[in-house]
């Protein structure tokens, strides 16, 4: 089976984020990148289907030149092919950048035939938008669920499972589809040292991309408050005693 994997470049995750003087844009000079965990998780389960029904695996991203290396390592554990579409670095909005992934997939498929499935990740790590996966399904025409925890394909069809409480419901989708995988459906694997050698000798097919006008405008970026904590000394060696025992019985442990 064919399966596509979209991919996005993002702040290796508790790395402190820092924004330029308008706050517009991250300061990314001194932040270090990688998948995002959700869809990390995603390029493992292409890489199981793979493994079980034989195919091929191809993993693409929208971003700049740069993000060839998170495209690279996505083949590194195993993806066969990696296309990327160059912008200049800028943030998109999700109706921007599900319009452009949606019309590669689409001359992709016109080329070499349908992607029986496309895994997305069910939100990025740093926007969290839970829209580019649904947007793209709409444009193909194709069902999709997300927060998905548990995947198999089996005769045209593919079981997803999402845990809702103490719940888990199970749907089952025809082919072809799109599925919004969560961090936790898997453990995803490690590269080999065969694995980075084919990864540097991959070819990265990368196209330009322009965004389409419309959708959400950008005013200014907003990081969270710090949360910071505290910490109280009770005090050192056999003085401490008598605290620690007001404290326990404070918190009513004795």
């Amino acid at each position: 089976m064919r399966v596509l994997v979209c991919v996005k470049r993002v702040p290796a995750p508790g790395a402190r984020i820092n924004l330029t003087e308008d706050a517009r844009a991250v300061d990314a000079r001194h932040l270090s990148f990688t998948v995002s965990p959700h869809e990390e998780c995603a390029v493992e389960e292409a890489i199981r289907l793979k493994e079980i029904h034989g195919g091929a695996v191809t993993v693409m991203t929208l971003g700049p030149v740069e993000a060839e290396e998170q495209l690279r390592y996505a083949v590194s554990v195993g993806a066969d092919r990696a296309a990327l579409l160059v912008t200049d670095g800028s943030d998109w909005d999700p109706q921007a950048t599900a319009a452009a992934l949606a019309t590669r997939i689409a001359e992709l498929e016109a080329a070499d035939g349908a992607f029986d499935l496309i895994l997305v990740g069910n939100e990025s790590a740093d926007s969290g938008g839970y829209q580019v996966g649904i947007r793209i399904a709409h444009v193909l025409s194709r069902p999709i669920i997300g927060g998905i925890k548990g995947l198999t394909v089996e005769d045209g069809l593919v079981s997803a499972r999402r845990e809702t409480g103490s719940a888990v419901e199970v749907y089952r989708l025809p082919l072809p589809a799109v599925v919004a995988v969560k961090e936790g459906i898997n453990l995803p694997r490690y590269p080999t040292l065969p694995g980075r050698l084919k990864a540097k000798k991959t070819e990265v097919a990368s196209t330009p991309a322009a965004a389409t006008p419309g959708g959400l405008v950008m005013n200014r970026l907003v990081t969270p408050a710090e949360q910071k904590t505290s910490t109280t000394i009770l005090g050192r060696g056999p003085e401490a005693a008598p605290a620690v025992v007001d404290l326990l019985e404070e918190l009513g442990l004795l």
